[in-house]
């Protein structure tokens, strides 16, 4: 059995809400004032941990966006006893590019010596498109607004180097 429409039936529901929404309060926050309460994973600007890289290029090589520019020199550190010198790779520039940027995350994943990190800051914007280039300097500058790691959960497994550790205590 279909029900018959009352004319202006779809009026007076949108009316209804319209009234119901205009007598809540509204929660509006005052951004440059009131700084906003972030989620605790949110993704803002990616700081650089220079003595962590290692040089390996694997970000640059997997950012789908190209964004990443890393240049490099090999230097020779003499190793006392050792039959020849070793060579290391040199960090010169390391540049993201966030006009470019995607923030997928892709080159924190990849990173094996944790040289970059997620940092809640999200209030870099420019006037210039060239400035949001941000070399090595300025990127490392972002670490001192990374947060601390979450604690490790004490009911869950311990990691690896916590499992050598008790391994070798208990031995």
């Amino acid at each position: 059995m279909r029900r018959m429409a009352v004319p202006g039936e779809g009026l007076a529901k949108g009316l209804a809400v319209t009234l119901k929404t205009m007598t809540r309060r509204s929660t509006t926050q005052q951004f440059p004032d009131v700084p906003p309460e972030l989620p605790p994973r949110s993704r803002g600007v990616i700081a650089l941990l220079e003595e962590n890289c290692t040089v390996c290029m694997l970000c640059a090589r997997e950012c789908p966006d190209w964004c990443i520019y890393i240049d490099s020199h090999k230097e020779e550190v003499v190793v006392p006893g050792a039959a020849r010198a070793r060579q290391r790779n040199v960090l010169d520039k390391f540049d993201i590019d966030f006009s470019l940027c995607m923030y997928c995350g892709i080159c924190i994943e990849v990173c094996p010596f944790d040289a970059l990190h997620w940092t809640p800051e999200f209030e870099y914007a420019e006037y210039d498109l060239k400035d949001l280039l941000h070399e090595k300097g300025r990127l490392g500058a972002w670490m001192e607004t990374v947060p601390p790691p979450p604690a490790h959960d004490p009911n869950g497994e311990p990691s690896k180097e916590e499992a050598t550790v008790a391994k070798q205590a208990g031995a």
